[in-house]
C-alpha cells in the first residue's frame, strides 16, 4: 500500500511520500534506544512540563490537523477537532497523575518480615523502546493513548502508523519535537508494513502494542513472542448494545444512533449489534431506524455533515459484501443498503439498519467498520446475554436497563473489556481500555495502561543486623 494521504470524499490522491530506507530506520532506531538511556533518568516533573506544551500546542493546532484528518481518513471535521480536544486532556491528565501511579509500593510490614526482609518495596522502571503499530480510524487519539503514558513513564516510543495518514503521523513527530521532547523520544517511521517484523526484532526495541485488524495482531503477537518480548494488543469489536424494557427508549435510540455512526461507523468500539427485548423492540426499531435515516451524508468539511465517506474504496466494498450477504440470506433493510445516489466521487454508504439477522450471514460474525447497523429481537435477559456474547469479540459492550436485577447480570455475565449502562462505550484516561476474546489482550490507559511498559521491580533489604 502506498504511503499516501488520498482523499476519501474525491478519491484524489494530494500527496506521496517515499519510505525512509533501511540506513534512515537504522539512524531512528540507534537515536531511539541512546535516547532512553538518558530520558529514564528525568524526573516526572520535567517530563510532565514537556507534554503539558505538547497539549497547548494541540490545543492551537486543532483547526490545522482537525482539517489533515478529515482529508487523510473522512472524519466529519466537527469530530477531528474533538479528537484533537480530547488527546490533549489525556496528556494533560498524565502529567498530573503519573507520578502517583507509578509510586513505589510498600508490602505490609507483617508480609516483609515473614520474607525474611528488614523492608522492601516495589519500583516501576520503563522498559524502554516501544514500537507503536496504529490505524487511521483514530490517527491522533490512537497514537496518544498509548505516547502519553509510555513518555511519562520514561520510555521512547517509533510510531509506524497507518498508511493512508502519513501527515498526522509526521505531524504528531513534530509535535513533540516542538513541546521540548529530546530527540528520539517520539520518532515516526514512514515505513510499509514489510518492515515490522525485522524493527520488532531489533534487541532494542522491547516491546510493541498495536491497535488494528486481527490478522495484524496475530503477525505482531507470534513475532513479539518468538522474541519474548510484551505486547499490549487492541483489535476488532462487535460491541452489542442490549435495550431491556424498562429502558429509556428515545435516549437509547437516540444514544444508539451516535454510538453506531461515530466517526461514520469506523470504530473498533462502535455500537453495531442492537438486541432488544421483544416488549420494546418494534418501537425502539422505529425510533431508531427513523433517526438513522435522517442522517445527513456528505462532505466531512461541511459543519452539518453527520455521516462522511468510508476511509477507503476497499473498506467500502468489504462493507458492501456484509449487506449483500446478509440480504441474501434474508436479512431485511429496513433503511439505506446502496450508496447515496447522486454521489459519484467518494466512497460514501449510506447509515443502514439490517433486520432479521441469522447466524448464516456473515455480518452475523464479522465486525462491520461502517454505518450499519444490525437488529436482533430477543425474549429475555438470558437470551440478551446469550446473543450478545455470540462473537468471537469481547472489547466492550452498552446495556439500557434500570433494573438493579439485571445490572449485575449482565455485570457478570457479558464477555467485554468494559460494560456501559445507559449510555454509550467511550474511553477516558482515567478507565483501562481493552478487551478480551479476539479482541486483543492488554488495557490502554489509566493506572493499568502506564504500567504496561513497565518492569516492576521487587527491592528486597536484608537484616542490617
Amino acid at each position: 500500500m502506498p504511503i499516501a494521504t488520498v482523499n476519501p470524499a474525491t478519491g484524489e490522491t494530494l500527496r506521496t511520500f517515499d519510505p525512509i530506507g533501511p540506513e534512515e530506520t537504522e539512524r531512528r532506531l540507534s537515536t531511539a534506544y541512546a535516547t532512553f538511556r538518558t530520558y529514564r533518568t528525568t524526573s516526572f516533573e520535567e517530563r510532565a512540563a514537556l507534554l503539558g506544551r505538547a497539549a497547548d500546542l494541540l490545543d492551537k493546532d486543532a483547526e490545522e490537523i482537525g482539517r489533515t484528518i478529515t482529508e487523510e481518513m473522512g472524519k466529519p471535521l466537527a469530530q477531528a477537532r474533538a479528537e484533537a480536544a480530547k488527546c490533549a486532556k489525556a496528556m494533560r491528565w498524565y502529567a498530573a497523575h503519573a507520578e502517583e501511579l507509578l509510586a513505589d509500593e510498600h508490602p505490609a510490614q507483617a508480609d516483609v518480615r515473614d520474607s525474611g526482609a528488614d523492608r522492601a518495596r516495589v519500583v516501576y522502571r520503563p522498559l524502554g523502546v516501544v514500537l507503536a503499530v496504529m490505524p487511521w480510524n483514530f490517527p491522533l487519539w490512537q497514537v496518544v493513548r498509548f505516547a502519553a503514558p509510555a513518555l511519562m513513564a520514561g520510555n521512547t516510543g517509533l510510531l509506524k502508523h497507518a498508511s493512508n495518514v502519513p501527515q498526522t503521523a509526521l505531524y504528531l513527530e513534530d509535535l513533540f519535537r516542538r513541546a521540548g521532547f529530546p530527540e528520539g523520544c517520539f520518532q515516526t517511521l514512514l515505513v510499509g508494513s514489510g518492515a515490522i517484523e525485522g524493527i520488532l526484532r531489533d534487541r532494542r526495541v522491547a516491546a510493541a502494542t498495536l491497535t488494528g485488524s486481527e490478522p495484524a495482531g496475530r503477525a505482531v503477537a507470534s513475532v513479539a513472542g518468538d522474541e519474548i518480548k510484551k505486547t499490549v494488543l487492541e483489535l476488532g469489536g462487535s460491541d452489542p448494545f442490549v435495550v431491556m424494557p424498562s429502558a429509556d427508549l428515545a435516549g437509547a435510540a437516540k444514544t444508539a444512533v451516535t454510538a453506531r455512526v461515530q466517526n461514520t461507523g469506523q470504530s473498533c468500539i462502535a455500537a453495531k449489534r442492537f438486541i432488544v427485548h421483544e416488549d420494546v423492540y418494534d418501537a425502539f426499531a422505529a425510533l431508531f431506524t427513523d433517526a438513522m435515516r435522517a442522517l445527513t451524508v456528505g462532505d466531512p468539511l461541511d459543519e452539518g455533515t453527520d455521516v462522511g465517506p468510508l476511509s477507503s474504496e476497499q473498506g467500502r466494498a468489504d462493507l458492501e459484501e456484509l449487506v449483500d450477504d446478509a440480504v441474501r440470506h434474508g436479512a431485511a433493510v429496513l433503511c439505506g443498503g446502496r450508496r447515496p445516489p447522486g454521489r459519484d466521487a467518494g466512497w460514501f454508504y449510506e447509515p443502514t439498519v439490517l433486520a432479521g439477522i441469522t447466524g448464516s450471514m456473515r455480518i452475523h460474525r464479522e465486525e462491520t467498520f461502517g454505518p450499519v447497523a444490525t437488529l436482533y429481537r430477543v425474549a429475555d435477559v438470558d437470551e440478551a446475554v446469550a446473543v450478545a456474547n455470540d462473537t468471537s469479540f469481547g472489547l466492550s459492550s452498552n446495556v439500557w436497563t434500570r433494573d438493579a436485577g439485571e445490572t449485575e447480570r449482565f455485570t457478570r455475565d457479558l464477555e467485554a473489556g468494559g460494560v456501559f449502562f445507559n449510555g454509550m462505550t467511550a474511553s477516558h484516561p482515567a478507565l483501562p481500555f481493552g478487551g478480551v476474546k479476539r479482541s486483543g489482550y492488554g488495557r490502554e490507559l489509566a493506572g493499568h495502561g502506564i504500567r504496561e511498559f513497565m518492569n516492576a521491580t521487587t527491592v528486597w533489604y536484608g537484616p542490617a543486623d
